[in-house]
């Protein structure tokens, strides 16, 4: 497991459009994923401990922000050959487990994961209503922690204000987590 840290929000760029399969066993692009008052892409995967750390927060804010208008959409990317976890089935039946609450979509080919620059799971992109990148930063400060009874919910009160505002905090905490299984060239 490599930690890594994505860069920080290159405030106003575009959001980029996509099309692949979802756990559903249906096709969405980026059209059937995005919110009035915004959208919330994330790279996430299976097996990444700081991902399954997280799910139980991940899923309360995430539904929070949908009914304020943020739509959330979630995008596996990882080598599933290299990792049998992180497979379009194992995505499929984490989904019925978790009950998610967002359409989870396999990137196996990783054109769309590069194209945003994704670097580890989980990696959050915070778009406004108009597509332009507000926010690239972590859950919490909790990590792969116990969640704090006071931790502060980054990312849900970075998107509120997005939501009501169409900026982002201009102060971001990068998220962490493990890299993006790569396939080998």
């Amino acid at each position: 497991m490599v930690l890594l840290k994505p860069p920080v929000c290159e405030f106003d760029k575009p959001i980029i459009d996509f099309s692949l399969p979802g756990v559903d066993g249906k096709t969405h692009t980026l059209a059937d994923c995005q919110g009035p008052n915004g959208t919330l892409v994330m790279f996430i995967c299976n097996h990444c401990p700081y991902v399954k750390s997280i799910w139980s927060r991940l899923i309360e804010d995430v539904t929070t922000l949908k009914g304020l208008g943020v739509y959330t959409v979630a995008i596996s990317a990882n080598d599933a050959n290299e990792y049998p976890e992180d497979s379009f089935e194992n995505m499929k039946a984490l989904a019925n487990q978790h009950n998610l609450p967002f359409h989870y979509l396999y990137d196996e080919s990783q054109a769309v994961a590069k194209a945003y620059g994704a670097v580890c799971t989980p990696d959050f992109f915070g778009y406004n209503a108009q597509g332009k990148l507000q926010y690239r930063g972590r859950l919490d400060d909790t990590g792969r922690d116990t969640p704090k009874p006071d931790a502060k919910h980054e990312l849900l009160e970075a998107m509120k204000l997005v939501a009501e505002t169409g900026r982002g905090p201009e102060k971001q905490v990068p998220s962490m987590g493990c890299s993006i299984k790569w396939i080998a060239e």
